[in-house]
């Protein structure tokens, strides 16, 4: 038992120096500009403007659903979070976050998964180390709906920076970098929100990232 939790501390020691060279900021594409047109007039002549044509009554937007699913249930749907999943089940988290909550997930995609040291999943999997597989995943979860506008107006009144505290007892500290916010864990390890964000449930919000945030286990 011991000397499992020790390979499985000394694989999360090593993971923040590689998550943070393979997780880069989302690319945001430059917006479009369409090209001026018009109609030249000839030297000397004058061309009375004309007068655009009355644009037509917007018709009102039509009311959003509220969500009927919760996080649990609706997170086997968001593409590429298979294994997050499978990790909330295995700690048994399914019914917490199924629970009224509120809650906002921060959920690490398959991407982020499989830059772990090799063989470190199973050991997360192994019922001996259930509790610090928890642990890990609560610190992927903070208590209240967030979405990433009032995220984001967080950071700008915390001047540049807004703590979060998940459910493992422990912060996350969340910034924005080049327009993308980024989440850095008690460990140093950083993640960007990436897409899909805002994905609003019964209970909460959950939030697509590329890495994973880790808290200080032992």
């Amino acid at each position: 038992m011991r000397s499992t939790l020790l390979t499985l501390t000394a694989g999360f020691i090593a993971l923040p120096a590689l998550a943070s060279a393979q997780t880069t900021a989302p690319a945001s594409s430059a917006p479009t500009t369409a090209p001026a047109t018009g109609t030249a007039s000839a030297p000397g002549t004058t061309t009375a403007p004309q007068a655009a044509p009355a644009a037509p009554a917007a018709a009102p937007a039509p009311a959003t659903p509220a969500a009927t699913t919760t996080i649990v249930q609706a997170l086997p749907s968001v593409p590429a979070h298979t294994t997050l999943v499978r990790l909330i089940t295995a700690a048994k988290l399914d019914a917490q976050l199924g629970g009224p909550g509120p809650f906002t997930l921060f959920a690490p995609n398959d991407d982020a998964f499989a830059r772990l040291p090799a063989g470190t999943l199973d050991t997360l999997l192994a019922p001996a180390n259930v509790a610090s597989l928890t642990t890990i995943l609560k610190n992927h979860v903070v208590a209240g709906a967030i979405t990433s506008d009032q995220l984001k107006a967080q950071i700008a009144a915390g001047g540049g920076t807004a703590t979060l505290n998940t459910l493992s007892g422990q912060p996350l500290v969340a910034t924005i970098d080049n327009g993308s916010i980024l989440l850095t864990d008690a460990v140093g390890n950083k993640s960007y929100i990436d897409k899909p964000a805002d994905l609003r449930e019964a209970n909460g919000v959950i939030h697509s990232t590329n890495g994973i945030s880790l808290p200080k286990l032992g």
